[in-house]
């Protein structure tokens, strides 16, 4: 069963949280990332990706690259930029994006979780990009970007946290997105065993998002016991930072798809290879959104379509039957010659969060084809990971995205 623990965090002095809270690392590339930090030295994302402290002669993944990260996070805890709680407590964090709210508990998850499964996974992780954050949170000595985590809602935490938000918030301040954030503190005993008590019932806890962030926090801890041969499995580097949202507070955006060619075929063989496995309905010029799973908005040659995928074609296998990987299968693969979308330069990913509109931009710019999908479900994605399968890269796009620099986990 799940290990839940509450910690002591390193949160934002009262009043710098709005200066400190920053969008994840991976959002953005170096030049985005040099950009948004000028003018604001304690923005987070001065840490997270403290190669903006440098110029471009200095690698992105240079030695003194994760030194400096580490000098700006202990240089703030020092200065008081950061206080840490007296003692172990869970985090509530509400996010609020137009009017919707979803909130999480702050806790930290065990490595020994993910090892056995408890915390089950649905995407590979590349070494790569592993590294870079192994070598962050080793040099930092701290987890700065917590994993976002899902579990099956539960009545007794249902209660907890709405109790808890009957209270005065801790912070209460919006980003220049427009998303709203909220902290409260849980602290009261009895409602920390209730929550550690509660998850210890729980038989599968879900990675939603930061699949890499998770990894390499789990690696780190593997090396500390290495290290330590004497461990207990009390230490800190025994457990990662994450936030965890009951299914039912979730919204997952569709994630669609922009290819730059048609593979040298003709918009008739095209079309034509397509109705062979979709029912083909042309909408015209205005945007259209699938409606169903197993529809695909397609916009092409200034028209949108409708594509319905035929009853031979579905499939009820976890990860066959996803839109996206029916896409792959019989359209991006066999038509267009994309074999692998992670590698392939001919395709491009675009978060639902940015609009039908960016789809039509991209067909009138660098594309030729876009590819509208209807969102995968949490239940989808609940269905992949207990099966111990794989979804196809880019499935989920998840929406608000937690700030780093609210909850540091020192390890």
């Amino acid at each position: 069963m799940a290990t839940i623990k509450p910690f002591r965090a390193y949160r934002p002095k009262k009043g710098l949280e709005a200066q400190i809270a920053a969008l994840p690392y991976d959002v953005y590339n170096r030049e985005e990332a040099c950009t948004v930090v000028k003018g604001k030295p304690l923005s987070f994302l001065n840490i997270d990706r403290a190669e903006t402290q440098f110029d471009a002669s200095v690698g992105t993944y240079d030695d003194v690259v994760y030194q400096k990260a580490h000098d700006l996070l202990w240089e703030m805890i020092g200065r008081g930029d950061f206080v840490q709680e007296e003692k172990p407590v869970y985090y509530l964090y509400e996010l609020t994006m137009n009017g919707r709210v979803q909130t999480g508990i702050v806790a930290c998850a065990s490595v020994e979780d993910y090892q056995n499964q408890i915390i089950k996974k649905h995407e590979n992780t590349r070494a790569d990009k592993e590294l870079d954050r192994i070598r962050h949170v080793e040099t930092c000595k701290a987890q700065t970007g917590p994993i976002f985590l899902a579990y099956r809602a539960n009545n007794i935490l249902r209660e907890i946290i709405l109790r808890t938000k009957n209270g005065e918030a801790l912070y209460d301040f919006t980003t220049e997105d427009g998303i709203r954030h909220c902290v409260w503190v849980i602290d009261n005993d009895s409602d920390i065993a209730a929550i550690q008590n509660t998850f210890a019932q729980i038989g599968q806890i879900y990675i939603a998002d930061g699949h890499h962030r998770c990894a390499s926090a789990v690696k780190v801890g593997l090396r500390r016991r290495e290290q330590n041969p004497a461990y207990t499995g009390a230490e800190e580097f025994n457990y990662f930072l994450s936030v965890l949202f009951a299914d039912e507070e979730l919204m997952i955006m569709d994630y669609n798809r922009v290819v730059k060619d048609l593979n040298n075929l003709s918009k008739a063989a095209f079309l034509e290879g397509i109705e062979k496995v979709f029912d083909i309905v042309e909408k015209g010029e205005k945007c259209r959104k699938p409606a169903k799973k197993g529809q695909v908005a397609m916009f092409f040659d200034s028209i949108w379509y409708l594509l319905d995928v035929k009853e031979a074609y579905q499939s009820d296998d976890p990860v066959e039957g996803l839109d996206v990987a029916v896409l792959q299968k019989y359209i991006l693969s066999p038509l267009l010659g994309i074999e692998d979308p992670k590698t392939d330069k001919r395709i491009d990913f675009v978060g639902g969060i940015r609009g039908m509109e960016e789809l039509e931009r991209r067909v009138n710019t660098d594309a030729k084809v876009a590819f509208a999908m209807y969102p995968t479900s949490i239940d989808e994605l609940f269905h992949v990971a207990d099966a111990n399968m794989l979804m196809p890269p880019k499935s989920t796009w998840f929406e608000p995205k937690l700030r780093s620099g609210l909850f540091i986990h020192s390890i």
